[in-house]
């Protein structure tokens, strides 16, 4: 059976999260010990979520220049609305990933 290609990219969107979610959740209860083993995952962490945000931004300049130039296609309009609306989420899911750990281990 083909998966639809929205299905595949939302499945990749919440393995990143579950992943980034986890890695503050094992950050978040390490001891002493465990934080030198784990700082490099947070340097991972931070590259990954600094990187994302520049690309975010990139992909929201591209998509106002779109919005801006579609004229009157309702499709080009929608396509634009669209990723403006996901990269929103996205960034709202990565930089907020840290916050829902802490509000899980009650830290």
């Amino acid at each position: 059976m083909v998966q639809k290609p929205h299905t595949t990219k939302r499945r990749i969107s919440l393995l990143l999260f579950a992943t980034l979610l986890l890695t503050q959740v094992v950050l978040a209860a390490s001891e002493s010990d465990f934080d030198e083993i784990l700082r490099p995952i947070t340097v991972v962490y931070d590259l990954v979520k600094y990187a994302s945000t520049i690309i975010s931004g990139l992909v929201m300049l591209f998509a106002g220049i779109t919005y801006v130039v579609s004229g009157s296609d309702p499709g080009k309009r929608e396509k634009a609305k669209n990723m403006i609306m996901y990269v929103i989420i996205g960034l709202v899911v990565i930089w907020a990933a840290p916050f829902v750990a802490d509000l899980i281990l009650g830290s």
